[in-house]
């Protein structure tokens, strides 16, 4: 078991302060990483660390937006000169805006490609100098299910994490000759504080997604934590340029089979 040993890493998840990402960051800190946690905004980010640290892990915050690659440039630097190496990287800051595309300003687009795509670029470029420079390092990219499948009002999205999918195989084309594994996850649906709306008995969404997904339920946030792991672990030493998806087995079948 020693292959999953985070012991003595320093594990940067951009953006996790709630949910899926705070899953995965809860993940990698119990299997013995310490933690930097960054947001775009000071007071959400404070609660997550008080998180943290009461849940008895290690974890420091930096506020700053991965899109501003002058101001990720200064703090990535602070993290090293704090920390003294990233060992691990989550691109997990994201948005997503559900308008039709008809409907979508190209501002917005442009807004969604920046922080789900480009701000992933810049935090990669940035913190694989300090891994090539070692000859050892881990990028974890938080793609989707709309990495692979179109859906209704999500084209700025789906045209992000499509993009960031091809991202992580072209930057393992480049990096891997240093040691450095980038692979990504990619979420089915799963029960968070956003999706609690939809996911009530009767609701026609809740209703589709248990009947699309073979393994009947939503995912819990728990579900994630164990590919983090493997992807920021030695036991994924030879594994590049994936996704991986935790989605239940959605998009493995054209439907949930009959029980017949």
């Amino acid at each position: 078991m020693n292959l999953f040993n985070l012991e003595g890493k320093t594990a940067l998840i951009t953006g996790g302060i709630h949910g899926l990402g705070m899953a995965m960051a809860e993940g990698l800190a119990k299997a013995g990483a310490e933690l930097i946690i960054t947001n775009n905004v000071q007071e959400p980010l404070d609660v997550a660390i008080e998180h943290y640290r009461k849940s008895g892990f290690t974890a420091t915050g930096y506020v700053f937006d991965v899109t501003d690659e002058v101001e990720a440039e200064k703090q990535v630097a602070a993290m090293v000169a704090n920390h003294g190496k990233i060992d691990i990287l989550v691109n997990n800051a994201g948005i997503i805006l559900r308008v039709l595309a008809i409907d979508m300003p190209v501002s917005d687009f442009r807004k969604v490609i920046d922080v789900d795509l480009v701000g992933p670029f810049i935090m990669s470029k940035l913190v694989a100098k300090g891994m090539i420079a070692r000859q050892s390092g881990k990028i974890i990219n938080i793609c989707s299910m709309m990495s692979e499948l179109g859906r209704d009002n999500v084209s700025a999205y789906a045209s992000a994490k499509g993009g960031l999918k091809m991202l992580t195989r072209n930057l393992a084309t480049e990096w891997a000759k240093h040691n450095i594994q980038i692979n990504a996850i990619g979420p089915g649906y799963f029960a968070t504080s956003q999706t609690a709306p939809i996911r009530v008995d009767g609701h026609p969404f809740n209703d589709f997604i248990i009947s699309r997904t073979p393994a009947g339920r939503w995912g819990n946030p728990e579900d994630l934590a164990g590919t983090a792991v493997f992807l920021a672990s030695e036991a994924s030493n030879f594994v590049n340029g994936q996704v991986i998806y935790v989605d239940g087995g959605i998009l493995a079948t054209i439907g949930k089979p009959s029980n017949e």
